[in-house]
């Protein structure tokens, strides 16, 4: 273990070495400008010989620039580890003083970018549970530094004072912890068929957006669509001198080759966010470390928990896979929740979702339907809302000559008024709300469905709410307060949603939070 944390209150800085990351994260910053900058001036400036010379020298001048005040940001802040909070002061010009007491901290968690990983450095976040804001944020720290700054604020947290301290100040060595236990892990062969089920065609939104960026540098202006209409008509051309079977061939390769390019994204984007994902079971709590390139280390304390969220895609559903989320007040790399098992069977989810004390539906849940008039109503509104409109077009089409297709293009309004129809009845038959003495259950969706799990205890409020229709038919939402994230009971009779809120309120009535131990 690393030198022990100071609580004398005296000031501390971060690690010199993250002024070259900083240096470096700025110089990648202008790495864009530069290079515009070069291609533009390299005529003016004598030839391709002088731009270089003169794109180094500016590229000198942005790291010296850079890491100047890299240098004179890192001399002006410091952090203080005192007995009753920490305090972060910064700010070259302004000064700014950010101090949280440590048991606001809720959470303490590592976080390990790719440049910092390779100097062995973390940065250190801070979460009190604000609506999920991240209140403090140290960067950088080594290592040792990261662990033994967490293992304090959590002792001081839990003991309000108890971490041992020696003759001179110092914080003595704290305990070693229990050993972990691992819930849920995943290997290569796992993260390769979480991949397959990732398929993403982000990349083209990605690779337009790099075009934007460097269209000077392309011969043909990106958003002139004659020159897209030219390559289209050539590319028909050509196509069209070729026989049946060359051109499926040629329609066949340029789909497979999307769904090889998909897949390939996928699964990328997989192994660098889940590498080495591992899910433990430690006496503080959750703690869950994954990453490739970015290294996170997460403690998630278990009476933070406010629900559970098990969901499964259209695909992964027909093979048996599931994800189990944790709504939580703090986020998660910007999410409200939590991904503890973000592939796994449900034997799998079952173990994790006891661990966090609550508890799946079972066979004998009491599952309860929507209203029947909410569908009907859903229902009507659509074939409403699609029948004039396939008429306005009908009537459109009929004085347009040429047309052949009239009614066809007509009823395609209709066509998808009827198919959301069909899907409210379905999600009548799929949809379901249950209530039993500790727990409130949603099940959502109908090719994915989601099964949400919230504690009776732990909701902040409830309330009705009703729009005018529902009002008029009887029926109406019920909206559950839950922090860190959302729950409702949607489409409930109002008979059974005023029910369902009479129970809830007498659990949430029966536990006095102002007594914030036995709360927690």
């Amino acid at each position: 273990m690393n030198e022990a944390t100071d609580l004398t209150g005296q000031p501390r800085r971060t690690q010199p070495l993250g002024l070259v990351i900083g240096a470096l994260q700025g110089l990648r910053s202008a790495v864009f400008s530069l290079a515009a900058l070069w291609f533009v001036t390299r005529d003016d400036l004598g030839g391709v010989s002088w731009a270089i010379y003169a794109f180094a020298g500016m590229a000198l001048l942005a790291i010296g620039f850079s890491f100047f005040f890299s240098w004179l940001a890192w001399t002006r802040r410091t952090y203080t580890t005192g007995r009753d909070d920490i305090r972060v002061e910064s700010g070259i010009v302004s000064r700014q003083a950010r101090s949280v007491p440590y048991d606001r901290i809720q959470d303490v968690s590592l976080e390990q970018a790719l440049l910092p990983r390779l100097f062995g450095l973390v940065s250190v976040k801070f979460e009190t549970g604000a609506g999920g804001k991240e209140e403090l944020s140290l960067s950088y720290l080594t290592e040792a530094e990261g662990e033994e700054l967490r293992s304090t604020v959590r002792a001081m947290k839990a003991g309000a004072g108890s971490v041992p301290v020696a003759a001179d100040g110092e914080a003595a060595e704290a305990p070693e912890e229990e050993e972990a236990r691992t819930l849920f892990a995943m290997g290569p062969g796992r993260l390769l068929t979480f991949g397959v089920f990732e398929f993403s065609l982000a990349f083209v939104a990605v690779l337009f957006g790099v075009t934007q960026q460097f269209e000077f540098l392309l011969p043909f202006d990106v958003w002139d669509p004659d020159v897209w209409m030219g390559w289209v008509n050539e590319g028909s051309e050509r196509l069209g001198g070729l026989g049946p079977m060359a051109q499926f061939a040629g329609f066949l390769a340029a789909a497979v080759s999307l769904i090889l390019t998909g897949l390939a994204a996928g699964i990328g984007k997989t192994f660098l966010r889940d590498w080495d994902f591992k899910l433990e079971d430690t006496p503080r709590g959750l703690r869950r470390r994954r990453g490739l390139l970015t290294k996170t280390d997460v403690m998630m304390p278990l009476h933070r928990v406010q629900a559970i969220i098990v969901s499964t895609g259209i695909v992964r559903r027909l093979f048996g896979w599931h994800g189990l989320k944790l709504v939580s007040l703090a986020q998660d790399s910007g999410n409200a929740s939590h991904d503890v098992v973000p592939f796994g069977r449900m034997p799998e989810i079952a173990p994790v979702a006891d661990v966090t004390g609550f508890a799946l539906a079972g066979e004998d849940t009491s599952w309860h339907r929507s209203s029947r008039e909410s569908r009907i109503d859903g229902a009507i509104l659509a074939i409403a809302i699609a029948l004039p409109i396939s008429i306005a077009i009908g009537l459109a089409l009929h004085f347009l000559p040429d047309v052949s297709v009239k009614g066809r293009v007509a009823a395609l309004p209709l066509f998808f008024g009827v198919l959301v129809a069909a899907r409210e009845y379905f999600l009548w038959r799929y949809e379901r709300h249950a209530i039993d003495a500790a727990q409130v259950y949603t099940r959502t969706g109908w090719l994915a469905p989601k099964l949400v799990v919230g504690n009776r205890v732990k909701l902040q409020s409830v309330e009705i709410a009703q729009g005018p229709i529902a009002r008029l038919r009887g029926y109406a939402t019920l909206h559950c307060g839950l922090a860190g994230g959302k729950f409702a009971i949607e489409n409930l009779p109002l008979a059974r949603a005023r029910a369902v809120r009479e129970e809830l309120l007498a659990s949430m009535c029966a536990t006095d939070f102002a007594d914030t131990r036995k709360a927690s």
